[in-house]
């Protein structure tokens, strides 16, 4: 986690430097426009999606569904609006590759994989049965990670 604000610092860099890039191409005043037109879209887009989400998401619970892709869709729907209202080129790209309903799959897949990562780091299975994993260090401080396949189909 001591990654963190190194990260906010080279976020930072990145938005400033493409700012300029772009204030030197087009303009200051255009650029402060497009700024703001794409702070307020973004704002109008998490209302938008947001709202899609929501009823998907009751949709799936009423109808006694596992939401996972619901889910997924609003964690992703949240993040992407919050970087389409930061002022900055780049966290509106990503951000609108997170919104925008055709592009949320693809942004999807990338946050299963993550998540899934994340899981096996951890221990805990993907899916039951699938695998287990465990990660420990050995004396000399070097990392072992424990691991085994369990197929239920098995007799």
């Amino acid at each position: 986690m001591a990654w963190i604000p190194l990260a906010i610092v080279v976020w930072v860099v990145i938005e400033v430097a493409a700012l300029i890039a772009v204030g030197r191409w087009i303009g200051f005043w255009p650029t402060l426009l497009a700024v703001i037109v794409l702070s307020a879209l973004g704002a109008w887009l998490l209302r938008r999606e947001g709202r899609r989400t929501w009823q998907a998401l009751r949709q799936a619970l009423r109808s006694g569904q596992m939401p996972s892709r619901e889910i997924a869709d609003a964690v992703l729907v949240l993040v992407g609006g919050l970087l389409l209202t930061l002022p900055g080129f780049v966290s509106d790209v990503i951000g609108l590759v997170f919104v925008l309903p055709f592009t949320r799959p693809v942004a999807r897949i990338g946050l299963e994989a993550v998540v899934a990562r994340r899981l096996l780091a951890a221990g805990m299975p993907v899916a039951p049965g699938e695998a287990r994993v465990r990660r420990t260090r050995d004396r000399d401080g070097g990392e072992v990670i424990e691991g085994e396949i369990v197929d239920d189909d098995q007799p």
